[in-house]
């Protein structure tokens, strides 16, 4: 499989956390409500909870890119 990343549109996101509770060793809402991705290349191993998390966005404000999330 390809390599997939995280973008994110912070003008979207509005730090309501859902990706953190999805994977949250990617994932962190920080005190002032700002997201933390902690690494935006994602692993084989990985993707599940990931693509879960970015699927989940009710602001729709993360994306994968690279090879088909499917």
């Amino acid at each position: 499989m390809s390599t997939l990343r995280i973008l994110v549109d912070r003008g979207r996101c509005t730090g309501i956390g859902i990706c953190e509770s999805l994977d949250p060793d990617r994932f962190e809402v920080d005190d002032d409500g700002s997201l933390v991705v902690h690494d935006d290349t994602v692993a084989d191993a990985d993707r599940e909870a990931t693509i879960a998390a970015v699927e989940s966005c009710p602001a729709r404000a993360l994306t994968l890119v690279g090879a088909s999330a499917e």
